[in-house]
């Protein structure tokens, strides 16, 4: 058998690989659920067990993002994707615009996804390869928000500060990097994140908001979809993602127990300095993105050739590192380093290059 023997190894950009501790628990949680006798796959969301969860979930978060009051805190439905349309909806309108920075593939495709939904302005645009500092954004003080990606996860771009908006509220896109670092919650108006890659299984969102954009929908946003009914509904107006939400309770616990959100940076900082390393040496490998704007999360480099590439994505298969694909709207390789990937597994990936870069250099 293939790799018979060994570990194998995901660097997908989601869903992503949970400790094993928390693969663990959640199987035991399928079969019983504490001392219910109840599989947690079948508990009723207007239950008590339920709600207890969603107590949990949210107590946990708060602890290690330091959410200050005045934030309510949702756990909703339709991936990051769908809240780029579902925040133009919430916070603007038809007759209000909105600053948008465009800095990779997602970030164009929530301007995309806004226009028909409020009038979107391009406070700054990237160059692939680099990001525009919050300095040289051109923001309107009439804005109904900002909206900035903090990650972008194909060009392998990360702002590694929160920008200062000052009054116009801050709306971040973190689904790569929320809950790989402490970030000052109170900086933002609105964070929005999918939880399949660091904190969590797919069919989670997570929506932190302050409160004072609530009650600025759109007339006609479906209910589901209205962030004041679901947070004055405790993200039940409608049956939400029971499950997605019990996993990200356990990963949120496991941070906790792990040393909390500086921990999670020290790690992740540790990461993709060995594996930008291993890049670095020898100019066999290449990673385009300008050094100071390099993601610690998501890296992308390229080998000389297509060729050549192709050669390092079968081997690496045989060897167990899987989905190290990049893009394809910008080819070559990328690796996800979220928080459920292990240092062990950066360091088998680098030792993998380094024979790669030996015997094909």
């Amino acid at each position: 058998m293939k790799g018979q023997g060994m570990v194998v190894t995901s660097f997908a950009s989601g869903p992503t690989t949970l400790p094993p501790e928390v693969q663990e628990g959640l199987a035991h949680d399928v079969m019983a659920w504490r001392s219910s006798g109840q599989s947690v796959l079948a508990l009723p969301f207007t239950g008590p067990e339920f709600t207890e969860i969603l107590d949990e979930a949210e107590r946990d978060l708060r602890a290690l993002l330091h959410i200050p009051s005045g934030y309510r805190v949702l756990f909703l439905q339709g991936g990051a994707f769908a809240h780029f349309a579902l925040v133009a909806l919430n916070l603007g309108g038809q007759h209000q615009h909105a600053d948008y920075v465009e800095t990779g593939l997602w970030s164009r495709r929530a301007v995309g996804e806004a226009r028909p939904w409020i009038d979107v302005r391009l406070a700054a645009r990237g160059d692939g390869a680099s990001l525009p500092p919050p300095e040289t954004w051109q923001l309107s003080p009439h804005a109904a928000y900002c909206h900035y990606t903090s990650n972008e996860t194909a060009d392998g771009l990360q702002y590694h500060a929160v920008p200062d908006t000052g009054s116009v509220p801050l709306v971040g896109d973190m689904s790569a990097d929320l809950m790989t670092r402490p970030i000052p919650v109170e900086r933002f108006g609105l964070i929005y994140a999918s939880a399949q890659k660091n904190f969590g299984a797919a069919g989670l969102t997570l929506v932190i908001v302050r409160d004072d954009l609530l009650g600025r929908a759109r007339p006609g946003t479906p209910a589901p979809f209205d962030y004041t009914r679901q947070a004055k509904e405790r993200s039940r107006v409608n049956t939400p993602a029971t499950f997605a939400i019990w996993v990200a309770s356990r990963m949120l616990r496991w941070l906790l127990d792990a040393g909390g959100l500086e921990s999670a940076e020290e790690r992740s900082r540790r990461k993709s300095a060995r594996l930008y390393a291993a890049i670095a040496d020898g100019g066999f490998y290449n990673a385009p993105a300008a050094e100071r704007d390099r993601s610690l999360v998501s890296v992308r480099f390229h080998l000389p050739t297509r060729e050549l590439e192709g050669m390092f994505l079968d081997e690496a298969t045989e060897r167990n590192l899987l989905y190290l694909g990049g893009h394809p709207s910008v080819g070559g390789i990328r690796a996800n380093l979220y928080n459920g990937v292990p240092e062990s597994a950066v360091d088998a990936l680098v030792a993998f290059m380094g024979d790669f870069q030996r015997r094909r250099g």
